[in-house]
């Protein structure tokens, strides 16, 4: 059976906006149900007729039923689902392909018609239709997720021009450009907050049930669903470069991206099908040289019954699918992978390699812990060094001025940067230090001892020529860092390194606590890629790499599955990583992994399913033992429980 092409146009929920019902008091079935209803149709047309010529047959009611009558009897059930296929055969064959399931199914169906076994060819055909309409319903599951999509992509923007916000296309509005997202709309483009607060819910693009709340300054994305308050968003992408669009069509690219599995079916099936008509037009003449009482009638009637049981239907339908339900699975669970290949390169992984910085910790610096040693309180300590980091854009300043404290906010004065140390200035008259080690040592502060023990960045303050105190900083683990470590070992994972351009006492630190088997610190990007050329290098090694998708794209492109977190707002990781990580959660690495080992055991189950029943009815077939009804049931039997066993992809849990 022929996969159909579905177009993401095709399923575009705007593309019915100009639809002009009207409501006249009335029950009107939708556009959607009239045309599933004239889909299946013609299957239970000729299922009706079928039943019906075949009961008349069994109970010989109807003395007239003979003849001419029977043979345009089946021949109406026959045409509803048979025209169809005969057609698409011809146009192959037109086109140079030949040997085709279509091709196979004609000539078996006719040839059944052409030996008086009418039921039998309508048989046949009528569960060949049966098993596309079961594939096309199978197929449409998959895309669940894709449509899921495209229901979230907006279709207008409310763009200020001229002093007022107006409703006009997405695709016309500008970078820089001020947009206005009310209650319940979708926001259109990606932007920067400009409102004080906002909450989005993110389910379709993440898969995260749980709202995300962004605050001024923070990274809005495109389909993102506002739900509190009206808020304004300044946009820093054109309508086609949002993260909606890209996801999209990534998506849309991922399943022409075929399996070596599927490629090596699609071969099979072309060398395969022509083998399989000249076995039958051998097994209908060769008898004659070589049996007694050959009866030409006999031998065809085998011979058709070969060419039905050898329609390779099952595996050309249900091997796609399953690849296709496992990216659809993937993506519900907001890992999108890039394609089936990189389904079946999951499956062979065993060392796994990690940043640090934005993978398993949040990336964010906090202040973990605040030592006062001066007589001043606690609150007290904290605004003289505030006062200090309010003169520095370093990253670590933001996270001390994060810091909640009570009292009077202090001015600093005459403040100047120490290069590579730190700065000097005056706070409520008093002389302020505040930095690292050389600093204070080249101001002749005496520094505790216990400070040389600390592995955390450490910013340590004097007021007035004395030692007052420290506090450290340190990234935060993310809340499933330790989940994900313990799901991949448990995934079978043999091998977990962390590589980080962090200091190596910090990557030390975070490694010991997660338990990962061997890291190393300080590196720079080249450093990292040269450490994992030399682990690609070990024998039997497939090795997966999980990066932020900026710094780490040479090592993302590098390894045998680049491994992109937090890739909903990364160029870079979109463009270079084969899988992305939406939710920026580590722990979906191992549900990867899970999706991928069983997709690939639905396909080998499917190939396993099909050639066995195949093989055994094809014997069966071939010493006149089978009859029509088991060549249908090797055929479109087969492929529909191969289908079904596919669509379990669809309802597996994968928490």
């Amino acid at each position: 059976m022929k996969k159909k092409k579905v177009n993401l146009r095709d399923l575009d929920p705007k593309k019915h906006q100009g639809d002009h019902s009207h409501d006249d008091g009335h029950n009107h079935s939708s556009p959607e149900e009239a045309s599933k209803f004239r889909t299946y149709l013609p299957a239970i047309f000729s299922f009706v007729m079928l039943i019906a010529g075949i009961a008349i047959d069994y109970f010989d009611a109807f003395p007239f039923f003979k003849g001419w009558v029977r043979i345009v009897w089946y021949t109406v059930a026959y045409i509803p689902v048979g025209f169809p296929v005969i057609k698409e055969g011809w146009n192959s064959i037109l086109k140079g392909d030949f040997f085709t399931e279509f091709f196979l199914m004609s000539i078996a169906t006719l040839g059944a018609f052409a030996i008086g076994e009418y039921p039998e060819g309508v048989a046949v055909m009528l569960f060949y239709a049966v098993g596309e309409l079961f594939q096309n319903a199978a197929v449409n599951r998959a895309k669940g997720n894709i449509k899921a999509l495209l229901d979230v992509r907006p279709n207008e923007a409310l763009a200020y021009r001229d002093d007022d916000f107006v409703s006009v296309n997405p695709e016309t509005v500008e970078i820089g450009e001020k947009i206005q997202v009310r209650v319940g709309e979708k926001v259109p483009l990606d932007g920067i907050l400009l409102s004080e607060k906002g909450s989005f819910n993110t389910a379709a693009l993440t898969g995260e049930s749980k709202p995300a709340t962004i605050a001024t300054g923070e990274k809005v994305f495109a389909g993102s669903i506002n739900l509190d308050g009206v808020i304004e968003v300044e946009t820093t992408k054109e309508f086609k470069d949002s993260s909606i669009a890209r996801i999209l069509d990534m998506v849309q690219n991922a399943t022409a991206r075929k399996s070596k599995t599927e490629l090596f079916i699609r071969k099979f099936a072309r060398i395969y099908t022509p083998i399989v008509v000249f076995l039958a037009i051998g097994l209908t003449f060769l008898p004659y040289f070589f049996v007694d009482d050959y009866v030409f009638r006999d031998w065809l009637y085998r011979a058709l019954i070969f060419l039905v049981i050898s329609c390779p239907c099952a595996l050309v339908i249900s091997i796609p699918l399953g690849y296709f339900g496992g990216l659809g699975a993937a993506s519900r669970n907001g890992i999108l992978f890039k394609g089936a290949s990189f389904l079946d390169a999951m499956t062979k992984v065993n060392t796994v390699v990690m940043d640090k910085t934005g993978t398993v910790t949040k990336g964010v610096f906090k202040i973990k812990k605040v030592v006062n040693k001066s007589a001043f309180s606690e609150a007290e300590f904290m605004q003289y060094l505030m006062a200090m980091e309010e003169q520095s854009t370093h990253p670590i300043a933001k996270a001390i001025l994060e810091y909640k404290s009570d009292g009077a906010d202090f001015e600093a004065t005459e403040v100047s940067e120490v290069a590579g140390k730190g700065l000097k200035g005056t706070v409520n008259g008093k002389q302020v230090l505040v930095g690292n080690k050389a600093l204070m040592t080249s101001n002749g502060i005496n520094v505790p001892e216990e400070t040389d023990s600390i592995v955390e960045s450490i910013v340590m303050v004097a007021i007035d020529g004395k030692f007052a105190g420290y506090v450290t900083i340190a990234d935060e683990l993310k809340e499933d860092a330790h989940q994900a470590i313990e799901q991949i070992r448990e995934a079978g994972i043999s091998k977990i390194i962390m590589l980080s351009g962090d200091k190596d006492s910090i990557t030390q630190q975070v490694s010991e606590e997660l338990k990962i088997d061997w890291a190393k610190g300080g590196l720079l990007p080249e450093d990292k890629l040269n450490e994992v050329e030399e682990l690609k290098k070990q024998p039997d090694s497939t090795v997966s790499f999980m990066g932020d998708g900026i710094n780490d794209a040479p090592v993302l492109a590098t390894s045998d599955v680049g491994i992109a977190m937090g890739g909903l707002g990364s160029d870079v990781a979109i463009e270079t990583a084969d899988v992305i990580i939406q939710t920026d959660q580590p722990s979906k690495i191992a549900r990867a992994i899970k999706i991928g080992r069983s997709t690939r055991s639905i396909v080998w189950q499917n190939i396993g399913l099909a050639f066995g029943v195949k093989v055994i009815v094809l014997i069966l077939g071939a010493g006149g033992l089978a009859t029509m009804w088991e060549a249908v049931f090797a055929d479109v039997g087969v492929a529909l429980l191969a289908i079904l066993n596919a669509v379990r992809l669809q309802k597996m849990k994968w928490a």
